[in-house]
C-alpha cells in the first residue's frame, strides 16, 4: 500500500511532469517515436504487401521474410544497434539519445503483423468481385483501388492497430540501453529504489496504451462494411458492398 500510495503522490506532483526530463516530455518522445516507426512500417509494409495480395505472387517469401522480425527480439536488435558505431547512442534531434537506434529498432518490429495482414486482406476478396471488376472492363490498377481496397481495409487496419499497440508497448525497453521514452522514468525508479516511481510510470504507459487502442478500434470500425439492421436479413454482405463498389468505379 506504501508503494501504490507514492506512485499517487509521484503521478499527482506538477514536478513529475515538467522540466527536462519530466513525463510530459518523455511521454510526447514516446508517442513520437511510436507513431514515427508505425508510420514508415506502414508505407513500406502496406505497399509491398498490398500489390503483392493484387498479384497473387511474392506473398509467401515477403512474409516470411517480415516474420523473421519476429524471431529476433526487439530488445536483442536495439542493444546491437546501440553499441554499434552506427548509429550508436548519440541524440537524434526531438527523438532523444539513442533515437535512431529505438526508430529503426521499432519499425522493423511493426513491419510483420502489418504486412502479414495486408497480404491475406487482398488475397480473401472474393473472386467474384475480381471477375466482376474485370468484366467491367477496369484496369489492374482501378480493379485494385476500387474492388479491392475497399474490402482489404478492416483487416489492414487491423494489422496497423495491433503495431501500433505493440511498438508503443516496445518502446518502453529502450530506456534499458540509454534509449529515450518514458520507460527512462521505470528504471530510474527502480534502479534507486523508488518504486513508487517505477510503478507510476508503468500505470502511464498501460493507460496510454489502452487509449492507443480504444481509438485504433474505433478507427477501425469507421472503414467497417456499413449494417442495415440487427438481423441477418438486413446485413450487407462483402459481395453486395463490393459490388457496389465496383458499380460506383465503373459509372465514374
Amino acid at each position: 500500500m506504501i508503494v501504490l500510495r507514492d506512485a499517487w503522490r509521484y503521478l499527482t506532483d506538477p514536478a513529475s511532469w515538467t522540466g527536462d526530463g519530466g513525463m510530459a516530455e518523455l511521454l510526447l518522445q514516446q508517442l513520437l517515436l511510436t507513431l514515427t516507426a508505425l508510420g514508415l512500417a506502414a508505407a513500406l509494409g502496406l505497399s509491398v504487401a498490398l500489390w503483392l495480395g493484387h498479384l497473387g505472387r511474392g506473398g509467401f517469401l515477403a512474409i516470411n521474410i517480415s516474420n523473421v522480425g519476429r524471431a529476433v527480439p526487439t530488445f536483442a536488435l536495439l542493444a546491437l544497434l546501440v553499441v554499434a558505431e552506427w548509429p550508436g547512442t548519440q541524440a537524434f534531434g526531438t527523438y532523444g539519445r539513442a533515437g535512431l537506434a529505438t526508430l529503426i529498432a521499432l519499425t522493423l518490429f511493426a513491419l510483420p503483423p502489418i504486412i502479414t495482414h495486408a497480404y491475406v486482406a487482398v488475397r480473401e476478396v472474393p473472386a467474384d468481385v475480381r471477375e466482376s471488376a474485370r468484366g467491367m472492363g477496369m484496369t489492374g490498377w482501378q480493379q485494385f483501388w476500387r474492388a479491392e481496397l475497399p474490402l482489404a481495409l478492416p483487416l489492414v487496419v487491423s494489422g496497423v492497430r495491433l503495431a501500433l499497440v505493440q511498438v508503443w508497448a516496445t518502446a518502453t525497453i529502450a530506456a534499458m540501453v540509454a534509449g529515450p521514452g518514458l520507460g527512462r522514468v521505470i528504471t530510474d525508479g527502480f534502479y534507486r529504489s523508488h518504486y513508487g516511481q517505477g510503478i507510476a510510470g508503468a500505470v502511464v504507459v498501460a493507460l496510454v496504451a489502452l487509449g492507443l487502442e480504444v481509438a485504433a478500434a474505433w478507427a477501425q470500425r469507421l472503414v467497417q462494411p456499413a449494417r442495415g439492421g440487427r438481423s441477418s436479413s438486413h446485413r450487407e454482405d462483402p459481395l453486395s458492398v463490393a459490388a457496389t463498389t465496383v458499380s460506383a468505379g465503373a459509372d465514374a
